[in-house]
Parts: C-alpha cells; sequence; structure tokens
C-alpha cells in the first residue's frame, strides 16, 4: 500500500545490531513515522534505542520543513558520514513550560535579574555560536556544519526557526535556536559563555510560554540530557507528541 524503500542498517554504538529502516536514497520522500512504525517488518523491537529512522541523502530546506514537521531531525558527524542519519525517537524527551523546575541555585541567579532574553533578534550570532563555540566545529563528532547553519538561516527567514537570545546588559552571552511549528519548539542546539546562562534562558522562556505572541505547547530536546532532566524534562510517547503537535493551535 505504501510505497516504502526499507534497508538493513546498523547503528555506530551497536555495530553487531542490524534492523530495518527506511532508505531515503534516490530522492525517497519521508512518510508519516506512524505509519512507518506500524509496518510488520519495520524494527519492531525498536534495537535502535536512539530512534534511528533512516539513512540517505543530504539535509536541505525542503527535505528539513517535512521532517521536522513529522518530528524527524538529521544528527550525524557530516565529517565522517557520508549519507544523513536521520532520528525519530519513539519516547521524546520534551519540557512542557508549566513543569520547568527551577532549582536553588538557579532562582538565586534568577533573582539578580543578571540577564535577560529577547527572541528571534539575533538568530546568525546564536547558531554560529552554538556551532562554533570552544571549537566544536573541529569536533570529530560535530553535526552542526556549516550546511545545516545556512539551512536553519532560510527556515528562520520562513518564519519556521526561531533563536532565544540570552544577554548580560548588551552582550550575548548565551543562547539557542530551534525548529518552530505549531505550537512544538523542536530544540536544536544551545551555547554558554557564563554558566548557567542557556538554561536561565530556557526557564525565561517557560515563564514566558510564548514565542512572539503564540503559546509554546512544549520544548522537545529530542534526547535526555542530565540538565534537560534536572529541569523538569520527561519522557512522551511519540504517538502522544503527534497528538499534541496536530492539537488545535
Amino acid at each position: 500500500m505504501y510505497d516504502v524503500k526499507l534497508t538493513y542498517a546498523f547503528t555506530l554504538e551497536q555495530p553487531e545490531k542490524k534492523f530495518v529502516i527506511c532508505d531515503m536514497e534516490n530522492g525517497t520522500d519521508f512518510i508519516d513515522p506512524l505509519i512507518l512504525f506500524n509496518l510488520p517488518n519495520y524494527d519492531i523491537h525498536n534495537i535502535n534505542s536512539q530512534g534511528l529512522y533512516a539513512i540517505g541523502g543530504q539535509p536541505e530546506t525542503n527535505k528539513l520543513i517535512k521532517s521536522y514537521k513529522w518530528g524527524i531531525f538529521p544528527w550525524f558527524p557530516y565529517k565522517d558520514v557520508g549519507d544523513a542519519y536521520w532520528y525519530c525517537p519513539r519516547n521524546r524527551f520534551v519540557i512542557f513550560p508549566e513543569k520547568i523546575h527551577v532549582s536553588h541555585s538557579l532562582k538565586s541567579l534568577l533573582n539578580k535579574n543578571k540577564y535577560f532574553i529577547t527572541i528571534n533578534k539575533a538568530f546568525r550570532d546564536v547558531i554560529h555560536n552554538c556551532r562554533m563555540i570552544n571549537g566544536r566545529d573541529n569536533d570529530d563528532n560535530a553535526w552542526l556544519g556549516e550546511t545545516i547553519e545556512k539551512i536553519f538561516i532560510e527556515l528562520n527567514n520562513l518564519g519556521l526557526a526561531k533563536s532565544i537570545e540570552v544577554w548580560e546588559g548588551d552582550k550575548l552571552v548565551g543562547g539557542f535556536y530551534g525548529f518552530w511549528h505549531k505550537g512544538v519548539f523542536q530544540g536544536e542546539s544551545m551555547f554558554s559563555l557564563h554558566s548557567s546562562a542557556s538554561q536561565i534562558g530556557l526557564i525565561l522562556l517557560c515563564k514566558e510560554r510564548n514565542i512572539e505572541g503564540k503559546s509554546i505547547k512544549l520544548i522537545d530536546t529530542q534526547f535526555e540530557t542530565p540538565t534537560f532532566k534536572k529541569l523538569g524534562g520527561e519522557y512522551i510517547s511519540y504517538n502522544k507528541y503527534r497528538e499534541i503537535m496536530n492539537s488545535v493551535y
């Protein structure tokens, strides 16, 4: 019924385990993961815990617009891997703005009124810092390269990517960016020049609960990290994720 080309693949962290994923070579289009995950021969045991969805092709603006609207994102060491790796975890680690947890130390920092945020005022500076800060671009596992940076600048021009900037006075000291669609902010990367600056930015964004007047339903961190867990992050199923994304906005 669905023209889906599947292939056997393995992950770098589990090279001994093969499983079936979508083959994105030859311009194959994305298929709704809700359909793909239910195909009888598609990775039914979820061997790949990180959610590798497909391999093939290269990121480009129109492809990313479609992929992010399904909750699919590219993530791979572009210096070492020729074809793009696309991920769609079946359990998403997210932060609901109303559930943001603020530790005592972060409360103390907030009370000093040292930082403030703006939204989408310095997108190019934020994404470039996310790419280059502390020599990130030279890392063997670097995934945010020049191509992704250029694509996200295009997405920002289209209103589909937003940045949150953290300022101390007139100095940009932190920030993060992501894909913005139907009230779901799909976070991509963040940077901090001062300790906890981007965490403060995330907390202040959650307190505002909107981006340019549009309510934030959830912030998708994609994967669990100790920092996001401390801030109140939790797992939800991909089905629930899509239900929230497709609810009335």
